[in-house]
């Protein structure tokens, strides 16, 4: 193969034509060579491609050129692109950039007489995500439409959002705690609606024991429910219903524990409910107290247990109080109705209260347990009856406070806070003479983030 090396080629006339090989030929050009046009080129003709521009346009109005495309941006204004004086074969091209064009069109206007497909007269672009290619035939129908298309495809893109204690779980899923009020604000949800459906876990506060072999609290209503983008290992009670957010602000209220009582005619209170959204969980039932106005325990999410003393069995209270499904708690038990009696345990979120039985308390029901924030966590346990001489019930896993017997030598537990845990029932008198009272609720929310 012989080689010629030369820096420029020139007819040997002024402004000839320069001629390279016979019809037929053909020419290579290698990898990595690069040919630079500064003049006009003719006969190449286009393949039906323009070179986009990657400077968005957003001025009200400008002049397209031929051979380019163009990303329009009309978030703020309507625009009108201006088309250059055509010739057979000048091609352009635009683009909705924003998805904004329903809302402020793009108008595009010939250029002098000529035409956009057979009219002198402009048209517009007023659907979201169209893209559209003009090229110019001839004078009869001027600018033809060769390419219309609304452009739907985005990102898949994932919920973004504030509020709470965040943590990242399982890799690709956040975490949100809160253990007292807050907002949580969702600034961004994806466009795919299976992942703006969030799993949840809301727990109201317990509520407080009663005193001299009183019932202990009933816990928080517990309530979740699990999105099928989030999977993880969720309780007995998943199921309470979707949620699935929109980019906007979600109040979250944490009920607070109740109070439990000093010995004497004060009642223990009722815990308090916690929400999210359209999810409300009820407060637990206090335990009732021999010396209080109220002897059976109250109903709540999960029900305070009843008093057991001098020949007297006091009920407990109501669980799932008002009823939702799945049930938010359980009962509380029955006191002890015999002379020396025992108080029961407070309704846990997966059981009910045990009855008192001389000499002893019952125990709280126990709660339920999640991983929704990663780690498998017992909530809503119910508070522990008080006791005659043999000792008081034991608080129900998930956060349950413990009962202790009648005689004040001993202290009974509060509620865990956060979990919605029952106080446990407190004894008769003296310093250590109060019961205990219910923990604090919470609500963790969960999705998928990436």
């Amino acid at each position: 193969m012989s080689e010629i090396k030369v820096n420029k080629l020139t007819p040997r006339t002024n402004c000839g034509t320069v001629t390279l090989g016979d019809s037929g030929d053909s020419f290579t050009i290698p990898a990595g060579v690069t040919i630079t046009n500064n003049g006009t080129q003719t006969g190449f003709g286009r393949t039906g491609t323009v070179d986009w521009q990657t400077s968005i346009q957003t001025s009200a109005s400008f002049t397209a050129v031929n051979g380019q495309g163009f990303f329009i941006d009309t978030s703020s204004n309507a625009i009108t692109a201006n088309l250059p004086a055509g010739t057979a074969g000048s091609i352009v091209a635009f683009a909705d950039y924003a998805r904004n064009f329903a809302t402020n069109n793009l108008t595009i206007t010939p250029n002098g007489s000529q035409k956009i497909g057979g009219t002198a007269a402009s048209t517009k672009l007023d659907v979201n995500g169209q893209a559209a290619t003009f090229v110019y035939a001839d004078d009869t129908k001027g600018w033809v439409n060769v390419q219309n298309s609304e452009d739907t495809e985005v990102g898949s893109a994932f919920i973004t959002a504030t509020g709470g204690t965040i943590t990242t779980v399982c890799t690709d899923f956040k975490v949100h705690t809160f253990t007292g009020p807050g907002t949580f604000c969702v600034s961004q949800i994806s466009n795919v609606s299976a992942n703006n459906q969030v799993s949840y876990v809301v727990v109201a506060g317990g509520g407080g024991g009663g005193e001299n072999r009183g019932g202990g609290g009933g816990a928080g209503g517990y309530r979740e429910d699990k999105s099928p983008v989030t999977p993880y290992t969720a309780s007995p009670l998943e199921g309470a219903g979707a949620i699935s957010v929109t980019a906007t602000a979600f109040p979250i209220t944490v009920g607070a524990g109740g109070t439990g009582t000093s010995c004497g005619n004060t009642q223990s209170t009722s815990g308090a409910n916690s929400i999210f959204s359209t999810i409300t969980s009820a407060g637990g039932g206090f335990g009732g107290s021999k010396n209080a106005p109220q002897t059976t325990g109250s109903n709540g999410g999960s029900g305070g247990g009843g008093m057991g003393a001098d020949g007297t069995g006091s009920s407990g209270g109501l669980g799932n109080q008002p009823p939702v499904t799945p049930a938010q708690g359980r009962h509380g038990g029955t006191g002890d109705g015999s002379s020396n009696g025992s108080g029961a345990g407070g309704g846990g979120a997966g059981a009910e209260g045990v009855n008192g039985s001389f000499p002893n308390g019952g125990n709280g029901g126990a709660g339920v347990t999640s991983s929704i924030n990663g780690t498998p966590t017992a909530r809503a346990g119910g508070g522990g009856g008080g006791g005659w001489t043999g000792g008081g019930g034991t608080g129900g896993s998930g956060g349950g406070g413990n009962g202790v017997r009648t005689t004040p030598t001993d202290n009974a537990t509060n509620g865990t806070d956060n979990t919605g845990g029952g106080g446990g029932s407190g004894p008769a008198s003296g310093p250590a003479g109060k019961s205990a009272n219910g923990g604090s609720g919470v609500v963790i929310i969960r999705y998928k983030f990436q």
